[in-house]
């Protein structure tokens, strides 16, 4: 009877952690408004880049029901899951030593999982809220194909990328909190990952070994189901490759990192460094 109490303690928490993000952000309003413009410009830069480039060739190369335009905007909006992935939890780390709540939080009783969750939920919350709407303009004013598109299978896609995502962050959070800054992690995942994960061109046109080096790294599988699912309509079960793949990524990366930044803090305690920065 124990485990209902303790669930709906955890949700409290992290909800409070969510809470907390909200109000800090809830004073730069006109952050929201200029990410709304931005989005727009990123829409339309991508809408005309696809009728310089488009060729019956590039055409062969794209996911079926996919033109370049559509093919080249869920490869920017969905790849932001790995750059807030990695940021997200660097970020919270910092801040929290910065303000002190570093320490507040580790004395409690809440454990090292939920205060790491609890402190990606609004970076990947407004990050969904800036997906939707980098494709609302291209659906309102490019054409980006809406109609059809496997909603639920995208969500399920994007569930297990978050979660094989959030084991590179922590992993990116551990180097920071030993070595305080200069994180080569994040410049490593997201530099390999933004040349051979298929972001801006699919993988097929890589040489051979590169196309081998796109399947180690998850965005690959992350941007290769989005994209079924919504441009090419697959269904969950077409889906499940991908889906399989990044959960075999979460379930590899989630427990080593959690390893590993716990290892970290126990290093940090013991060195007096904790609240360096």
């Amino acid at each position: 009877m124990s485990g209902a109490p303790s669930f709906v303690v955890t949700l409290r928490k992290l909800a409070l952690l969510f809470r907390r993000d909200l109000a800090v952000a809830r004073s730069y309003r006109a952050a929201f408004v200029v990410e709304l413009f931005q989005a727009l410009l990123a829409a339309a830069s991508f809408y005309f880049l696809s009728r310089f480039v488009e060729s019956p060739t590039l055409k062969r190369s794209l996911p079926p029901g996919a033109d370049y335009f559509s093919f080249a905007l869920v490869g920017v909006a969905f790849f932001d899951y790995l750059s807030v992935a990695l940021g997200a939890f660097d970020g919270s780390l910092q801040e929290a030593r910065q303000n002190g709540a570093l320490e507040h939080l580790l004395v409690t009783q809440t454990s090292l999982p939920v205060i790491l969750a609890g402190s990606s939920l609004y970076p990947f919350a407004l990050l969904s809220l800036r997906t939707a709407i980098y494709i609302g303009w291209g659906a309102a004013l490019f054409g980006f194909p809406l109609h059809g598109a496997n909603w639920l299978g995208a969500l399920l896609v994007l569930a297990a990328s978050v979660l094989a995502f959030s084991g590179l962050g922590i992993l990116s959070a551990s180097y920071l909190l030993i070595f305080k800054r200069g994180n080569p992690v994040n410049w490593v995942i997201l530099g390999l990952s933004s040349v051979v994960g298929g972001m801006m061109y699919p993988i097929s046109v890589l040489p051979v070994w590169l196309q081998y080096v796109a399947r180690l790294i998850p965005v690959t599988y992350s941007l290769e189901g989005m994209r079924a699912a919504i441009l090419s309509h697959a269904s969950i079960r077409e889906l499940l490759p991908s889906i399989a793949g990044l959960l075999v990524f979460a379930a590899v990366f989630l427990p080593v990192s959690f390893a590993i930044f716990s290892w970290a803090l126990r290093r940090t305690k013991v060195t007096g460094t904790l609240t360096h920065f």
